[in-house]
């Protein structure tokens, strides 16, 4: 399960705008790979009360990896596209992570 806050920058304190809220489990034997179904909803800003959900595989051991976006609600209504991400910060012994996503939409 997954309730993350989605912040304006990489840093933690920095402005919260919204929150990625879903799941993800493991699904790969090879590699570090998640099955992710997560609703990026937004709290703050012009997004208010939009979200657009991401469902796909993330090959959490690239250092980029790239995943689909599948509809959304508010300004995203039928929003299709894709997300990009990086990984800009992980912590073995905890699993956290800092991931920066570069998000492209049509709706």
């Amino acid at each position: 399960m997954a309730d993350d806050p989605l912040t304006e920058t990489y840093d933690p304190n920095s402005k919260l705008v919204g929150r990625a809220q879903g799941i993800y489990a493991s699904s790969c034997q090879q590699e570090i790979g998640l099955l992710m179904s997560l609703s990026y909803s937004f709290v703050d800003g012009p997004y208010n009360g939009s979200t657009f959900t991401l469902v796909g595989k993330n090959s959490a051991a690239n250092p980029v990896r790239e995943m689909p976006i599948v509809g959304g609600t508010g300004l995203f209504r039928m929003a299709r596209g894709y997300a990009i991400a990086k990984t800009h910060w992980f912590d073995i012994t905890t699993g956290d992570a800092i991931v920066g996503y570069n998000v492209t939409l049509i709706h």
